[in-house]
């Protein structure tokens, strides 16, 4: 059921923000959005789950009354152990509908602390700590995982924890297997409370703090800077997420009967904000497609038999995601019931765009937002038309801009169309700053601008194009990696002088990391030994790098810093001169910084041949750098 008009094109953004945000009658809360709409609709499907990601299994489903009566317990029986407004509750799950439950929840009694299961336990400890936790959120002893491995090593260190809550998946199974595990498993640890005994108790009718939740109070914190690297901890209010899930359902336009599949991770925004807030302030229903997501083999397997079988309307993925499910035969499979899926979290190959809408009949959007904009910023307009490769129009009430900086990052001017600059956002979106003060050095420009360390450009039409990252984070499948992490292990080698690591180019992950390496003179070490080196030294799997690189010298730039694009250009030549080599020989691949594109790689040909082009336009078509021939 739409508000308005649907979007096709940046007139229609500025039509629907001429009516001000503060007239559109929004809910203060996260928690009174959800009231408002189990008010409406108490009986209509809010919340389902399938553990196993089969096509055959029953799905455990609660009506928006259910399910705020759920989120209603669950906020009481934070407040009984003592959470109050400004004090946080961290949650360590996997998707289930109790770590939905804590979310909101933890919101409507105090601040909810999203922590990235896959971190190590050191990183997590730095996460509970930062957000001055009091209550934990975790997954009892179950098989196949390591969570409650993780908690138990950290149990010692974390002294002001009130107490620890465990969601027992066990719980999903059903009988004989769900006794026969618990009798295996025994009790629960000491001093850990079960989380679904401890709501069960709790009044599901009001809340007993008698809070009355005001806009600008502070909802939640995500951390960002990926599953390495230094966390930073960015505060959401619940204004700010309240009006991104108002803007994205002016995109989306989730209404009743509407389904979402949320296969990304509810420590991510995308999930809870895309996949969660916006469907539940729509009245539609969430789809938790199984405790892993996208992780789980079987979803992917059985993805298109479930689309079918829950009459999915909408899902939201990474391009490794839509790579993976061009594999996963759709013939056959009624996907009627699509509307279209939304991609974002990393630049997606316009080839890999083609192909799986060739494949599917789906109306593939490409978006871009981030942690400090609660979420989205960009979308391609549904309604209007997509530019493959742009990450599409501002969405309403979130203001993009490009701006020239100076060499110290000060603002000069204004972009001119279709200049390159610095990709900036502000609005009732974006938070005001990292917990941690000290990371909020230099994050704004021209005055409350989110300075995103994106480089774009802004077509006459109104479309953004990333055409690069000022910051050097590497983007694999979705994931930030910080590519300090990986010099710092390398820089641990005696024979290593400097280190400095990109991303290279990946048809499924759309980065993997490399490193290069400068020896110090007299030193030697050969490359196999340098990656076992950093396998040895890096405690993220996904931060190992695929490639370790011996140069002469590390380019350096004028003041002495590591000049990274240099290193990314070559990068991208090494994977395209390898991937070209065995069409013909005498290709040779140079990438050079490009006015639109940010970077472009320049394809030598010994001769101008038909057949050997479009080899080449095959080969390169699912990578996310474009190419341009040159006949000899």
């Amino acid at each position: 059921m739409s508000v308005t008009p649907a979007i096709k094109s940046l007139a229609d953004v500025r039509q629907i923000e001429q009516t001000p945000l503060s007239a559109r009658d929004l809910p203060a809360s996260t928690y009174a959005l959800i009231q408002r709409t189990a008010a409406a609709q108490p009986d209509a499907p809010a919340l389902s789950f399938i553990l196993q990601g089969t096509a055959d299994e029953t799905a455990y489903r609660l009506n928006y009354a259910e399910l705020l009566g759920k989120i209603t317990q669950t906020a009481n029986a934070f407040h009984r152990l003592g959470l109050r407004p400004g004090k946080a509750v961290s949650f360590l799950l996997p998707n289930l509908p109790q770590t939905h439950f804590t979310i909101w929840g933890g919101e409507a009694a105090g601040i909810v602390n999203a922590i990235n299961p896959l971190l190590d336990a050191e990183h997590i400890a730095e996460l509970i700590e930062a957000s001055d936790s009091e209550l934990l959120v975790t997954l009892a002893p179950f098989p196949g995982t390591d969570l409650w491995d993780k908690v138990a090593a950290l149990r010692g260190q974390l002294p002001k924890l009130k107490a620890i809550l465990c969601v027992d998946m066990a719980n999903f199974l059903p009988e004989p297997q769900r006794s026969g595990l618990k009798a295996q498993r025994g009790a629960l640890p000491e001093g850990v409370r079960d989380f679904d005994e401890t709501i069960a108790v709790c009044p599901a009718d009001h809340l007993e703090s008698g809070r009355i939740i005001q806009a600008d109070e502070i909802a939640s914190y995500f951390h960002t800077g990926g599953t390495t690297g230094t966390p930073k901890l960015a505060p959401h209010s619940h204004g700010n997420e309240v009006a991104m899930a108002y803007s994205m359902n002016l995109v989306t336009d989730f209404g009743p009967g509407d389904v979402t599949l949320c296969g990304l991770p509810l420590f991510h925004v995308n999930g809870v904000i895309v996949t969660g807030l916006t469907a539940f302030l729509g009245g539609a229903e969430v789809l938790l497609a199984t405790p892993q997501g996208y992780r789980n083999p079987n979803l992917i397997g059985n993805f298109w038999k479930l689309i079918e079988r829950h009459k999915v309307s909408f899902f939201s993925g990474v391009p490794t995601i839509y790579a993976g499910l061009l594999q996963v035969p759709s013939e056959g499979h009624d996907l009627s019931s699509l509307k279209y899926a939304l991609c974002g979290a990393a630049p997606m190959p316009v080839e890999l765009i083609h192909q799986f809408e060739a494949k599917t009949g789906l109306t593939l959007i490409e978006g871009y937002g981030l942690t400090e904009g609660t979420c989205g910023s960009c979308a391609n307009p549904p309604a209007g038309e997509r530019r493959p490769g742009s990450i599409g129009l501002p969405i309403p009430y979130c203001e993009v801009s490009i701006k020239v900086l100076d060499e110290q990052g000060q603002y000069l001017r204004e972009a001119a169309v279709n200049e390159i600059g610095n990709l900036c956002i502000r609005g009732a979106t974006v938070f005001k700053g990292y917990l941690q003060a000290s990371k909020n050095a230099g994050i704004w420009v021209d005055g409350d601008w989110f300075n995103t360390g994106d480089l774009g450009r802004i077509d006459a039409d109104g479309y953004v194009w990333l055409t690069g990252r000022s910051k050097d984070l590497i983007i694999r499948g979705g994931h930030n990696i910080d590519p300090q992490m990986i010099e710092e292990a390398l820089h641990k080698h005696p024979a290593v002088a400097l280190a400095a690591a990109v991303g290279k180019p990946d048809l499924k992950a759309g980065e993997l990391p490399v490193v290069y390496v400068q020896l110090k003179p007299g030193m030697q070490a050969s490359e196999a030994e340098l990656l076992e080196h950093a396998a040895a030294h890096i405690p993220e799997r996904a931060a190992v790098p695929k490639d370790a690189w011996i140069i002469d010298a590390i380019p350096l730039t004028a003041v002495g810093k590591t000049f990274k694009p240099a290193l990314r250009f070559d990068a991208i030549a090494r994977v395209y001169q390898a991937a070209l080599s065995e069409l013909a020989p005498g290709i040779r691949v140079e990438v050079l910084s490009d006015d639109q594109a940010g970077q472009l790689a320049h394809i030598h040909l010994p001769q101008r041949d038909a057949a050997l082009e479009a080899a080449i336009a095959e080969r390169l078509g699912g990578y996310a750098v474009g190419f341009i021939l040159h006949g000899a």
